[in-house]
């Protein structure tokens, strides 16, 4: 459903307000997620933790507007002040093209601080700076079902713990679930695992008969046993199969073929974890993707906004990943509510200490996005680490 129209988008009135601000202080702050249980293991990583650290950057201008953002995991290193301290002075309308994003990639750091901050000055959400009218609301599933069955050693839940975890995500208003897979390749004997994995599978869909299910192989597979696990859960109907294997084309071509024959609605979801981006293309030319799922933050705002231009264009279906934070999924939102490729987007559990989330809801599988300017999400609090201005210089 979609909102009302927009008036129609200036560009060169939006450009005259952004040009009337100029930055004057940036700050740096550490802030803590809080998952509502211990995320569990994956095929590759050893338990995902309670929640994680993480940095976020704020900035203002001289006109009193400000806008922040998600900066990545807690390395302070990686963040020095130096980093920020070229935009001090600069006027928005130098830095950033509601139409366009960053003007250049020297810009990076500051690419969704500066979308949430050019929405707070122009008053409208970044999804209705990118196209108006946007989608109100986008598909989200829930993509925090990991192996709870075995984890931690210490205390493992067994199959009853996954199926509880799907119950309590269920009852936050997701509609679909996103299966970690791939116990053999590291945590289990290799048939033992893929055993466990039939059966988590198996499992979830007799609990939930109406609910998409999504199923993660974080690079664990084999063809071979992946072709054995698609026989044994073809009746499941799997709604997309994610990084089974490294991608290459042989194997691709392989498990196309078979998923026509045995589940031939399931999609291919691949490029999350070090994507060649230009080879994905190529890989979703072929038709051996489906999805394409470059981390939203990894790859960046601005940059998935130009790729939107010829992934759209070439009829390519898109969903970034966003594990680690809720906010990763609210910027996702505002893409998917701008754009019409988007399939359903991962939604990550939890709550940030200093976060003000409020303005989101998850009603029956769908995200709701609000009217607020920028990224609809308001920064409270947070431990501050360093803070740079004008009157420091």
């Amino acid at each position: 459903m979609n909102q009302p129209p927009a008036p129609n988008p200036n560009p060169a009135a939006w450009r005259e307000e952004l040009a009337r601000h100029r930055i004057v202080k940036i700050a740096l702050k550490r802030v803590r997620s809080r998952y509502p249980r211990l995320y569990g293991k994956n095929s590759r990583l050893p338990e995902h933790s309670y929640g994680i650290e993480f940095l976020v950057e704020e900035i203002e201008t001289d006109q009193g507007a400000r806008g922040w953002a998600f900066d990545g995991a807690y390395d302070p290193a990686r963040a020095a002040p130096e980093v920020f301290r070229p935009f001090l002075g600069k006027r928005i309308a130098q830095l950033f093209d509601p139409q366009a994003g960053i003007l250049e990639d020297a810009s990076r750091p500051l690419d969704f601080a500066l979308h949430d901050l050019a929405g707070q000055i122009l008053g409208l959400p970044v999804s209705r700076l990118i196209h108006a009218p946007a989608a109100s609301e986008v598909a989200c599933y829930d993509g925090a079902i990991y192996m709870n069955d075995i984890s931690p050693d210490s205390r493992p839940g067994g199959l009853a713990a996954v199926l509880e975890n799907c119950r309590q995500d269920a009852a936050l208003g997701y509609r679909a679930f996103k299966l970690k897979i791939g116990r053999g390749g590291r945590w289990m004997e290799p048939e033992a695992g893929l055993r466990r994995d039939i059966e988590v599978t198996q499992m979830v869909r007799r609990h939930f008969p109406d609910h998409p299910i999504l199923v993660d192989g974080n690079d664990a597979f084999t063809l071979p046993d992946l072709l054995r696990y698609i026989d044994a859960v073809a009746d499941v109907g799997l709604y997309w199969i994610e990084e089974p294997f490294p991608e290459n084309r042989e194997d691709l071509l392989r498990l196309r073929d078979h998923l026509a024959k045995r589940s031939p609605a399931t999609l291919i979801a691949d490029g999350e974890y070090d994507p060649d981006v230009n080879f994905m293309l190529d890989l979703a030319a072929e038709g051996l993707v489906d999805v394409l799922l470059m981390d939203i933050h990894g790859l960046g705002f601005t940059r998935w906004r130009r790729l939107q231009e010829q992934i759209v264009r070439r009829g390519f279906r898109v969903s970034p990943h966003n594990w680690g934070a809720k906010l990763k999924t609210h910027y996702t939102a505002h893409l998917a509510a701008a754009y019409p490729n988007f399939t359903m987007i991962e939604g990550v559990p939890d709550e940030t200490e200093g976060v003000a989330f409020d303005a989101y809801a998850l009603r029956d599988g769908m995200l709701c996005l609000p009217e607020r300017p920028g990224f609809g999400m308001e920064l409270i609090w947070g431990r501050p680490l360093w803070e740079i201005s004008e009157k420091s210089q």
